[in-house]
């Protein structure tokens, strides 16, 4: 009976054994699944990671999505350490804005574009702008610019030769319907709308107060996507780049499911940039 005993004893203890290995297993299977925290704009970054957090879970990665509302806030969190990684704005707009507080960000890709709308909820066509109308655009430099390039190239005003995208008011030199052109935050202008004639909004902010806010506007013209070289990008700090994690991000992103997604999501107002 104390051989049977013993035998048990040694059973269980075995047992216990490879159940502990099993738990340290799983403890460490649990341990190679990495968080990757993600800063994006609420509307189409956001439902965009979100429509690949299962896939991405699949790769071993928990994507941790944390929405902004402004277009300064996700770069200071990235560039502090608190983000992995953020995904709201285009090239020209980090290569502006790491050069002005000297942040060593930088691109691993564009995701999607989203041409420039001009919108009214009072005009149907351009055709109806009466002389002395008030149109509010982006305040910030990049966007301002290619506001009032879109403006120029529906013949509202002239700018300098050559200044393209980095015009500034400054360099209006014709304006024949007198347009009073107004510089307001980003994220103020489809709140504008009531206020104004027109305005030239960036596309993730009208959608995301179309959806939120109800706010109801006509296109009155949109930017050119051809040649285009505002798509949105992800950003990360330099040195982070080929991080196993940020790779498969970025192979997940630009997917044939997310060019699927966003193609049947957004009608045209955001397109794949891939």
């Amino acid at each position: 009976m104390k051989r049977i005993a013993g035998i048990l004893l040694v059973s269980v203890l075995s047992l216990g054994i490879l159940a502990g290995c099993g738990g340290a297993k799983q403890s460490a299977g649990k341990a190679e699944q990495v968080t990757l925290k993600v800063g994006a704009s609420v509307t189409p970054h956001a439902e965009i990671l979100k429509s690949i957090q299962e896939a991405a879970a699949a790769e071993g990665i928990k994507l941790e999505i944390v929405e902004f509302t402004d277009y300064v806030q996700p770069n200071i969190a990235l560039a502090e350490g608190d983000l992995d990684a953020n995904y709201f704005q285009h090239l020209p707009y980090l290569t502006n804005f790491a050069e002005e507080r000297k942040l060593d960000l930088v691109s691993v890709g564009p995701v999607h574009l989203e041409p420039l709308g001009f919108y009214s909820s009072k005009l149907s066509s351009i055709d109806q702008l009466a002389d002395g109308a008030t149109v509010s655009i982006p305040d910030d430099p990049t966007n301002a610019g290619r506001a009032l390039k879109l403006l120029a190239d529906q013949g509202l005003i002239t700018l300098k030769e050559g200044v393209g995208v980095k015009a500034t008011p400054n360099d209006i030199v014709d304006n024949p319907k007198k347009l009073d052109i107004e510089m307001l935050q980003a994220e103020y202008l489809p709140r504008s709308l009531e206020d104004v004639d027109a305005a030239v909004i960036n596309t993730n902010y009208y959608l995301d107060a179309a959806k939120n806010l109800g706010v109801k506007a006509n296109v009155l013209a949109r930017e050119s996507a051809e040649d285009n070289p505002f798509a949105n990008i992800v950003a990360v700090r330099k040195g982070d780049e080929n991080r196993p994690e940020i790779q498969k991000l970025m192979s997940l992103l630009r997917s044939e499911a997310v060019a699927k997604f966003i193609n049947e999501t957004y009608d045209g107002a955001v397109i794949p940039a891939f």
